[in-house]
């Protein structure tokens, strides 16, 4: 593990790390901020952040002004780059945005070129935490949080894996990306024409299958005026598909806010508070 920058932030310290990942078979780089209070020999709890389409480790700490609220409630934050990189790993053949690099979709591919290095699934719940805990004073309490893409990633990996994380929350996820333009583009290059292999990573299915085994806290901020609400987010079949089983998500639709970073940015501060609750 090589560090790459390291930059004094409000309430802590901001680092960013590059290693070379036996999951993704190539390098990978992700971001943490430690607060103040970790030099205390506490171990603290963390939260991953994934990020959506086109971002990379950088975009949540540098736009989200979420450090303040971490160190006030002694959080960890770490955040992984949003697929693999370099010369080796394939991309999208027409460069487009929303396949290949910057657009890993938090799974694990099954078909080639891809199967070689998009691994994401794997590396955010196993292989990185395993990292984390073994470089820096934290405890193995974890929640996870995203954004679009990120939040489609948070939600899937809470679901499937409710017992390791306290917590679940998403800024405007993809909540049901076997039936959106975004979900079925990636879904199909990376994981081939059997649709049925899709819904294990569908926050929307996995609800609708009922085999999640713990119904952990989650919390949704949707903006009303997000450009890609009704085509590409469809957080209503989620939320049906939670009511109908009987799963309680708080939810909030913003009248006036979009997809970017402003909007993350006008309510990190409720999800900050919202794990430290459940991490506590």
């Amino acid at each position: 593990m090589e560090l790459i920058s390291e930059n004094k932030v409000f309430g802590g310290v901001h680092k960013r790390f590059k290693h070379q990942s036996s999951t993704n078979n190539c390098e990978m780089t992700f971001a943490i901020f430690l607060p103040k209070s970790v030099n205390n020999d506490t171990k603290l709890p963390v939260l991953y952040w994934l990020s959506g389409l086109t971002c990379t480790d950088e975009n949540f700490m540098q736009k989200a002004g979420v450090f303040k609220y971490a160190s006030e409630r002694g959080l960890v934050i770490v955040a992984p780059d949003t697929s693999p990189r370099g010369e080796d790993v394939a991309d999208d053949e027409n460069g487009s945005y929303d396949f290949g690099l910057g657009a890993g979709f938090y799974l694990n591919a099954t078909q080639s070129p891809y199967s070689t290095h998009y691994n994401m699934y794997d590396y955010v719940t196993n292989e990185l935490p395993k990292l984390i805990e073994s470089n820096f004073l934290v405890s193995t309490k974890k929640s996870i949080s995203g954004h679009s893409m990120g939040g489609h990633g948070a939600l899937t990996i809470g679901l499937r894996n409710s017992l390791q994380y306290e917590s679940i929350s998403a800024f405007a996820p993809i909540s049901n990306p076997t039936n959106c333009p975004w979900g079925i583009k990636a879904f199909s290059g990376y994981l081939g024409d059997d649709e049925a292999s899709w819904a294990q990573y569908d926050a929307t299915a996995l609800l609708r299958q009922n085999t999640i085994s713990r119904q952990i806290p989650i919390k949704i901020d949707q903006g009303a005026d997000d450009a890609f609400l009704v085509d590409q987010l469809k957080p209503e079949a989620l939320q049906n598909a939670a009511k109908n089983i009987g799963y309680n998500i708080e939810f909030q639709l913003h009248d006036g806010y979009d997809h970017s970073y402003f909007f993350i940015s006008s309510f990190i501060e409720q999800h900050i508070e919202f794990h430290a609750k459940h991490l506590r």
